[in-house]
């Protein structure tokens, strides 16, 4: 994954390559050349491309990475208080504690609104479960509440639901 100093020194290159079009633009301009119109439009494409490479060396892109945490994917995210992550129905209670924690840090954003209700991120974690052929049972195994408001919250609260683990076990023997 790329870090933010690799994004500043990619800003450098396309600074260097947007002064170097900006340059040539004016040069087009002043030996009336056909293609000035168009080095207007690449010396602009190059502002506006070294303008978010320089945003992304501003901002860490980097996850979370908790030990034990399993592979998840985001199923549903309404942009405020509410998340929804799938994980595997292998899942043991200790990788899914981790998981709840890692999908926690990972789903925060300061854009996150609490639209007047709970101040709270609640993420809760599912699986599938396929008791026959062509029904399919969706079981939720457990959630965490996170605040909103920093980025680190020693607050967090993880739940996990014992019994619905022990359906997994049932299930898949």
């Amino acid at each position: 994954m790329l870090s933010p100093s690799d994004f500043l020194q990619y800003t450098q290159w396309s600074g260097i390559a947007t002064v170097a079009f900006a340059v040539l633009t004016l040069l087009a301009f002043i030996l009336k050349w056909g293609l000035r119109f168009r080095l207007v439009g690449t010396t602009g494409f190059m502002l506006v491309l070294t303008a978010g490479l320089f945003s992304l060396s501003l901002a860490p892109l980097s996850r979370t990475v908790i030990p034990g945490a399993a592979q998840y994917s985001l199923i549903y995210d309404n942009g405020a208080t509410q998340a929804v992550i799938g994980v595997s129905d292998q899942i043991t209670a200790s990788e899914l504690d981790a998981t709840l924690r890692q999908a926690a840090s990972n789903l925060y954003s300061a854009g996150r609104s609490s639209l007047g209700g709970d101040p709270k991120l609640a993420i809760r974690a599912r699986t599938i479960l396929h008791p026959e052929p062509g029904l399919s049972i969706p079981l939720y195994l457990g959630k965490v509440k996170r605040s909103l408001a920093s980025r680190e919250d020693d607050a967090m609260s993880v739940e996990i639901y014992q019994d619905k683990l022990a359906q997994l076990t049932t299930a898949s023997s």
